[in-house]
């Protein structure tokens, strides 16, 4: 499995997409250094993007990774190598890799900013930290949405469906069932719905370590007082863990099951 994490790093190494990924971020977040000296200002900012584009770009770039490294795939599988391996290096590999990126991008411009705030360290971590997180959630999805359709119109299509359920969908669903349900107490519910939702989650997390909750009015308040302690920082990154251990034993059995 090593070795193969280090092929699919190699390969994507030499392939300009994953540079890109880091080249938006550097020159993004040195633009934004320039326009604005203030930290918090460009963490938030860092924030509305990676939550949107990290979804977005770990299922697509998943999905499209798998399909043209079908025929490697293929020879793998045709050798006395564990299927779970091989489909692990692969997804390693690719999570690690804009993993990397992404935090390089971020972290490098900010580096060479030279800012000094008495939060900077903190929130900056816990931006990278949840970032990191979302690549491992949505490339696991990703590999088991390629995995499970031959078709790459279908797997492409799901792929994007699913990051635009997560994204807006999802919240949409919950914005409407708190208005119908507005006369009773929907503090657990909405924090149960937050946790199957781990872009809201992480949104949260974000806001709340950032102190913009404050602006979410009663809901801010809920989760203030929920994810604000030690004890629930911890939980919503424990929640974030699971998100990942659950789509990669479902994508093991998934591979014990498919007839490649």
């Amino acid at each position: 499995m090593l070795k193969i994490i280090k092929y699919v790093l190699k390969d994507l190494l030499r392939s300009k997409w994953v540079y890109t990924y880091f080249g938006f971020y550097f020159v993004l977040g040195s633009c934004l250094l320039i326009l604005d000296r203030d930290i918090n200002r460009v963490l938030v900012t860092f924030t509305n993007i990676i939550l949107i584009l990290v979804p977005l770009i770990g299922t697509l770039f998943g999905v499209l990774y798998y399909y043209n490294a079908q025929g490697f795939t293929h020879m793998l599988l045709a050798q006395p190598l564990n299927r779970n391996h091989i489909i692990m290096g692969q997804y390693l590999g690719i999570a690690l890799s804009l993993s990397v990126a992404m935090t390089l991008g971020v972290v490098l411009p900010i580096l060479m900013g030279i800012l000094v705030h008495t939060t900077f360290h903190t929130h900056l971590l816990t931006l990278i930290a949840l970032g990191i997180l979302l690549h491992f959630i949505f490339v696991a999805i990703a590999i088991i949405i390629a995995v499970g359709h031959e078709n790459r119109l279908k797997g492409l299509g799901y792929a994007l469906m699913t990051w635009l359920f997560f994204s807006m969908i999802y919240d949409g669903i919950l914005l409407m069932l708190i208005l119908q349900f507005s006369d009773y107490p929907l503090t657990y519910f909405t924090l149960v719905m937050t946790f199957l939702n781990p872009i809201d989650l992480a949104r949260i997390v974000l806001l709340i370590e950032l102190d913009i909750a404050a602006m979410m009015g009663y809901t801010g308040a809920v989760f203030t007082s929920f994810f604000g302690t030690i004890k629930g920082i911890i939980l919503a990154f424990g929640v974030l863990l699971i998100w990942i251990i659950i789509p990669v034993i479902y994508l093991f059995r998934q591979i014990q099951k498919k007839d490649f």
